[in-house]
């Protein structure tokens, strides 16, 4: 049985970029668009000619794209003006790009307040422009602006705006869900309907996620006739985001209710980069990624409870619906308080600790992971506090640096101007070394003074000086003046791998302090440092 063809349409550098905080440059919207197009997708919408000076570069390159067409956005003609005489049209027209996305009205209500002309004006514009991109040999597509309200509202006067642009021979009519409200059920109602006028292959879909249902609604279009998909990678988008393209992309490829009835372009190994492809953006953008996105984030495959540990390794497919390595992801094996003798063992298999099952030592570590997470640790995101704790239970790991004693002092002077300053005494090799630091608050004073002052730590200089803190987050785990902190650290260094390291203590100093040093311990350690020799 052949399958039906999908196609997947990426807005992101268009949509995307209408995200609060989100403000591409042109080198990113080329990164982004190289990313998009080695994936697989069909068609890339690169942004609106004419709108801002990086779109309009944008199109004026010439971009080689392997699979994707690149295609510019845009909005029908205004009143009063031929389709020949507009300028946003005609910067559409002399954009690189053989496919041209306009968007138009297709809510009466709208076409009234929001344009102020009369229905069959909006008409007139819709088929006039259409017109006049498919007469010039353009690949021609119709969004229909708040199409799902504006049939609630006034069913035929939707419909008939669709067939302004599909009786001028528009390729793609795509029923747009603008503000997100419109439901699964109602999606599968109103699409099984205009099917029966415009043709499945001929209909696309834009679904927005202000209900959290931009997935749902685009997968329950297509099974009932949408044969174009438009969404963006990690849901980026205005409000609450568009239709996530992480999520559908794979659903279409590895779910066999969509699997078996229809293709798509990406290719099997293109799938596996999908992960790749999520975290490349957020690096983009310079944000922290989301690990709970289905697929692809980082605790999309992880693992807390002792029996659903137990229960995977026997079989993944207990508590996992895909391999995830089918889209670039691996799965996870969470230590902590509600962690059994299974999870242990299988994150230490994770670091590369091959242990018996009946070793007494795993035991010990469970127990010490258990008291620590009372008293206030988490090892859910401290990974290499973890792997330190089970290398030293496990005499598996040297002695680094020793830091026998440290003094922080705040002091604000005649100008209101806090001062920060700390002093650190560092043990290497039996001599005592101290650094000292300045910074905006104690916590990056004492950080100043262990990091920014490594070439004074001896034979420790070279492995500690490309390290880097990259994030730093505080939590009050109960209240009162005898109040416990948990401070949680990110780092990296220069291969750009990053470690989460925590430190526990009713002074918030002291908690900062053991963290600092278990970021320290732990770059010391996998860059296999030589030990401290006392």
């Amino acid at each position: 049985m052949s399958k039906e063809r999908l196609y997947i349409f990426d807005t992101t550098l268009r949509d995307g970029a209408q995200t609060q905080g989100v403000d591409f440059s042109l080198d990113d919207k080329e990164k982004i668009s190289v990313a998009l197009d080695n994936l697989g997708v069909d068609y890339i919408e690169g942004g609106w000619p004419g709108a801002n000076p990086t779109d309009t570069e944008f199109f004026q390159k010439k971009h080689s794209f392997k699979n994707a067409k690149l295609t510019s956005f845009g909005m029908t003609k205004k009143t009063g003006r031929s389709a020949d005489n507009d300028p946003g049209l005609s910067a559409l027209m002399n954009s690189n790009t053989s496919s041209v996305c306009l968007v138009g009205k297709s809510w009466d209500f709208h076409v009234d307040v929001a344009l102020g002309i009369s229905n069959e004006e909006n008409l007139e514009n819709i088929r006039e422009s259409a017109k006049h991109f498919i007469k010039n040999k353009k690949e021609f597509m119709f969004d229909a602006e708040h199409f799902f309200d504006g049939y609630k509202a006034n069913s035929d006067y939707a419909i008939t705006c669709l067939n302004a642009a599909f009786d001028q021979g528009a390729r793609w009519i795509v029923l747009c869900d603008t503000n997100g409200g419109t439901l699964p059920h109602e999606v599968t109602k109103i699409v099984t309907e205009v099917s029966k006028v415009i043709p499945g292959k001929n209909l696309g879909i834009h679904a927005h996620n202000d209900t959290g249902n931009a997935v749902a609604n685009s997968l329950a279009a297509v099974l009932v006739g949408v044969r174009q998909v438009q969404g963006t990678v990690n849901g980026l988008g205005e409000r609450c985001g568009n239709a996530n393209l992480m999520s559908l992309i794979p659903t279409f490829f590895l779910k066999k209710d969509f699997s078996s009835k229809f293709e798509i372009n990406i290719k099997p190994n293109n799938i596996k980069n999908l992960t790749q492809c999520s975290r490349l953006l957020d690096e983009i953008l310079n944000r922290k990624p989301n690990k709970h996105l289905p697929y692809v984030g980082a605790a999309a495959f992880s693992h807390k409870g002792g029996l659903h540990v137990s229960a995977v390794q026997k079989n993944p497919k207990t508590y996992e619906h895909i391999n995830p390595e089918e889209v670039g992801n691996s799965r996870n094996i969470i230590v902590s308080d509600q962690a059994g003798k299974s999870n242990i063992i299988s994150r230490l298999k994770t670091i590369g600790i091959d242990i018996k099952e009946d070793d007494p030592k795993i035991k010990k570590l469970l127990e010490e992971v258990k008291d620590r997470e009372f008293i206030g640790y988490s090892y859910d995101g401290a990974d290499a506090s973890f792997e330190l704790l089970a290398r030293r239970l496990l005499d598996e790991i040297p002695k680094y640096l020793t830091i026998s004693k440290y003094d922080v002092s705040v002091k604000k002077d005649s100008t209101n101007k806090i001062n920060s300053t700390a002093k650190a005494h560092i043990l290497v090799d039996g001599k005592e070394i101290v650094c000292e630091g300045t910074g905006n608050g104690p916590v990056n004073a004492l950080d100043n003074a262990i990091r920014a002052n490594v070439e004074n730590v001896g034979k420790y200089a070279k492995y500690l000086k490309d390290l880097k803190l990259v994030d730093y987050k505080v939590r009050i785990l109960n209240t009162g003046t005898n109040a416990t902190t948990r401070v949680s650290i990110e780092s990296t260094d220069r291969e750009g791998k990053s470690w989460f390291t925590i430190g526990v203590s009713p002074n918030i100093i002291e908690a900062s302090f053991k963290a600092l040093v278990d970021s320290l311990d732990y770059k010391l350690y996998k860059d296999k440092a030589p030990a401290n020799n006392k």
